[in-house]
């Protein structure tokens, strides 16, 4: 079992930052494939950037599309910490963030239906 926890969401203006912590029970944590996902008021849960091992040493982030250039994923596993540092917020970003986990590892992880494990999600608003 994994349990995954986030916090850092608030209240932030627009063009400000914020900076989300999911922090992760378990020993699979270095090898597995972790995540992001928000959902907004009305909207479908959406992707948003994931980080997993690459098998050399290194790990590979992505990011969808409209997060590029402004929101970076990057973990911690001595602390077993996903975060997401999020700068240049607007409006639009304003969702509740899940941290979700694929034990099993893997890239190209875009789905909610790939990972088996989700957090409590933490609340992020942006005010213009």
């Amino acid at each position: 079992q994994v349990q995954l926890v986030e916090s850092g969401g608030g209240l932030v203006q627009a063009g400000g930052s914020l900076r989300l912590s999911c922090a992760a029970s378990g020993r699979t944590f270095s090898t597995s494939t972790m995540a992001w996902f928000r959902q907004a008021p009305g909207k479908e849960r959406e992707f948003v950037a994931a980080n997993s091992w690459s098998g050399y040493n290194a790990y590979i982030g992505h990011l969808a599309k409209s997060m590029e250039g402004r929101f970076t994923i990057s973990r911690d596993n001595g602390k077993n910490t996903l975060y997401l540092q999020m700068n240049s917020l607007n409006s639009e970003d304003t969702a509740v963030y899940y941290c979700a986990a694929d034990p099993r590892g893997g890239t190209s992880r875009y789905y909610e239906t790939e990972y088996d494990y989700w957090g409590q999600g933490t609340q992020v608003t942006v005010s213009s």
